[in-house]
């Protein structure tokens, strides 16, 4: 694997495949949560399966927090050898005219999402394990939705979660171009693919502040 990651193609490959599953693991999440906004008990039958299943908790779960570390360090990674890689400084660079903000800022972006996914693993899995393995409270398989309302009462809660899925879609609407690019996708469906990320990058991100806010002036 070492070998691998030694090639700049090879990073930014492994990159665009970790990005692919992160982005398909946001449009599962943002399902089972907008089940919410719906029905409480589609969304606490949901909830229940996902917490509950051994497939998803005991082999998808750690998958899913190994790709996002994976993610991010390569993420970090590649921008320190990008940086390296930069020999020649210009005394004055015109940025805009050869790239977006969201390219040249994502380590930036991806900096915020990494301390909001610190406090929300926090909030979740640890109360989640204390729950099942520490406190040894009884299965309720309708208390997901309460927690969710519970978590969305206090305003600055709410605000962290906005600022950082607005950091998100500014994040997607570069990475989500970059992954296929990264893996060679033909320049012809070029078009197709900033459409489609431009609505993937800003309508998952729009979505769960929604779910928030609704949680938060619905109590």
């Amino acid at each position: 694997m070492s070998g691998f990651l030694s090639s700049s193609v090879a990073r930014k490959f492994a990159m665009a495949l970790s990005a692919f599953f992160l982005i398909f693991f946001l449009l599962m999440h943002v399902t089972i949560n907008a089940l919410s906004l719906f029905s409480e008990d589609a969304f606490n039958t949901a909830s229940h399966f996902m917490g509950t299943n051994p497939l998803i908790q005991f082999i998808m779960q750690p998958i899913l927090l190994i790709g996002v570390v994976f993610h991010f360090v390569l993420g970090f990674i590649l921008e320190i050898k990008n940086k390296k890689a930069r020999s020649v400084k210009y005394y004055s660079n015109n940025g805009n005219a050869n790239s977006t903000w969201m390219s040249r800022n994502m380590i930036y972006s991806g900096l915020a999402i990494l301390l909001f996914l610190v406090l929300h693993f926090k909030q979740f899995w640890a109360e989640e394990i204390a729950y099942k393995y520490i406190e040894k409270l009884p299965d309720n398989p309708t208390r997901y939705y309460e927690e969710l309302t519970e978590t969305f009462h206090s305003p600055i809660t709410v605000g962290i979660y906005v600022v950082a899925f607005i950091f998100l879609a500014l994040h997607l609407l570069h990475g989500f171009q970059s992954a296929f690019q990264s893996l060679g996708v033909n320049n012809k469906r070029t078009k197709c693919i900033k459409t489609l990320g431009k609505v993937y990058a800003i309508a998952i991100p729009f979505i769960f502040i929604v779910i928030a806010l609704y949680h938060h002036f619905n109590q």
